[in-house]
């Protein structure tokens, strides 16, 4: 496979030397710890293939809106990617039962487009499910879920003719990460969000992808934990070394200890707010 380094301009083969211009955001409050303070590293490249989407997502990056980003906290690593190997995942006794609770859901997967019907589910959504802090407006809907510089992919939950969810997801040559989903609050009592979350990794089997990306499991945040609930599991250890656990209990030691005051990602999801943004020391860091 030919690429071209996104710095140089010159075509490679080798994607592990690939080279990619980081940006460190301003700090923000965390949204995950209360009190404390974030950064992220980001790029704002527009077009990145899948093959150079995959060496970021085993290196703990993932995407929100236009933004490619990870957690880089002075003094806290709570924020910890997780990633679920597909070929060994069994649902739990309760996920089976969030399966049979929704055998007459449809599911329809495609390319991602913003719809009328869509936009009006995620504003239900926010008035159900948020604090009102996240923009319901059409503009920031599109541009939260809809403009993405990798390769995505949408998956419709309908149940009859109605709109249940939407989930989506990003594709890399060997991996599929989960991006957003979203439901009708008419649906609150089904468990999309865990529905959704085992059809995406079924999906990932369909297409013979090795890993499903969750996102960051913060261990004290009630609302990241559920993503240990789907096992066995990979967290992103120190020097970049993925470590399989096969529940939150034995993970543990190594989620333990890494939070001395500081911390926490945030979400970059809107475009206007890279103008407060500076390079990192050297604008480049190799992909190595």
């Amino acid at each position: 496979m030919t690429l071209q380094d996104p710095v140089t301009g010159q075509n490679t083969t080798n994607v592990a030397r690939l080279r990619l211009p980081l940006f460190r955001s301003e700090p923000h409050p965390c949204p995950y710890l209360p009190g404390r303070t974030a950064q992220d590293v980001f790029t704002a490249e527009f077009d990145i293939v899948p093959a150079l989407f995959g060496r970021l997502l085993e290196r703990g990056f993932r995407r929100s809106g236009d933004v490619i980003y990870r957690p880089d906290c002075s003094g806290c690593r709570a924020c910890i990617s997780l990633r679920v190997p597909v070929a060994e995942f069994r649902p739990s006794r309760s996920q089976r039962r969030v399966l049979r609770r929704n055998a007459d859901v449809r599911v329809e997967t495609g390319t991602p487009a913003s719809t009328d019907e869509k936009w009006s589910a995620f504003a239900a959504y926010l008035r159900y499910q948020h604090d009102g802090t996240m923009s319901d407006a059409r503009d920031d809907f599109d541009r939260f879920l809809y403009e993405s510089p990798t390769e995505s992919l949408e998956m419709v939950y309908r149940v009859g003719r109605r709109l249940a969810g939407v989930g989506l997801v990003d594709l890399a040559p060997d991996a599929m990460s989960s991006v957003y989903f979203y439901f009708h609050p008419d649906f609150a009592r089904r468990s999309l969000g865990v529905f959704g979350a085992i059809r995406e990794i079924e999906e990932c089997r369909r297409r013979g992808l090795d890993h499903w990306y969750v996102g960051y499991y913060v261990q004290d945040c009630s609302k990241m934990r559920y993503k240990a609930d789907f096992r066995p599991f990979e967290m992103l250890g120190d020097g970049g070394r993925w470590v399989r656990f096969e529940n939150e209990t034995a993970a543990r030691s190594h989620v333990e200890g890494r939070i001395d005051g500081m911390g926490g990602p945030q979400n970059r999801t809107r475009q206007s707010q890279l103008g407060a943004d500076r390079p990192t020391s050297d604008g480049v860091t190799p992909l190595e």
